[in-house]
């Protein structure tokens, strides 16, 4: 099977925040890669690997990167491909350059945004999911299953308070 979601880090100190986004992806079992791209430092190797990515059946992109974080919005003008910001919590501004980097995408280029940091990360891999599960009643039915669970999750805590 071909990748359905390429995860592209902007350097290899964002690693962390792909693997943790490659959790969720793999316990939903969809195929995807892991790439480590510059915006600024490899910006034709990142184009190569967008194109490669779309002949090769690649649906969502999502890119994390931290202080200036233009890799999102690089991505992002190279295909009409949803991505998936996330905003990486490092340097002096703990992330919010990066957050602003990220959300603030001119008209017509979009990147959809997820929060700072691992929690980010995680949201990342369940939006890229509900993507996916437009078309994929497997993954759609897998969503509604851990929605279920959650619930009853919740419902078995606040039946404990009560008692």
């Amino acid at each position: 099977m071909n990748n359905l979601i390429s995860i592209i880090v902007g350097s290899e100190s964002d690693l962390e925040y792909a693997r943790s986004c490659s959790k969720v992806l793999k316990d939903f079992s969809v195929e995807h890669s892991i790439k480590v791209l510059s915006a600024h430092r490899t910006p034709s190797l990142l184009g190569e690997h967008i194109k490669s990515s779309e002949e090769e059946g690649v649906q969502v992109f999502i890119a994390m990167a931290g202080l200036a974080a233009h890799l999102a919005g690089s991505v992002a003008s190279k295909t009409t491909r949803p991505v998936i910001g996330v905003p990486v919590d490092g340097g002096p501004l703990k992330g919010f350059d990066a957050l602003l980097s990220t959300v603030q995408m001119p008209k017509g280029i979009p990147v959809g945004t997820v929060a700072i940091g691992s929690s980010g990360a995680v949201n990342a891999a369940y939006l890229g999911l509900q993507i996916l599960g437009l078309n994929s009643e497997d993954i759609a039915n897998q969503l509604s299953s851990l929605r279920e669970e959650q619930l009853k999750s919740a419902e078995e805590i606040n039946k404990k308070i009560e008692t």
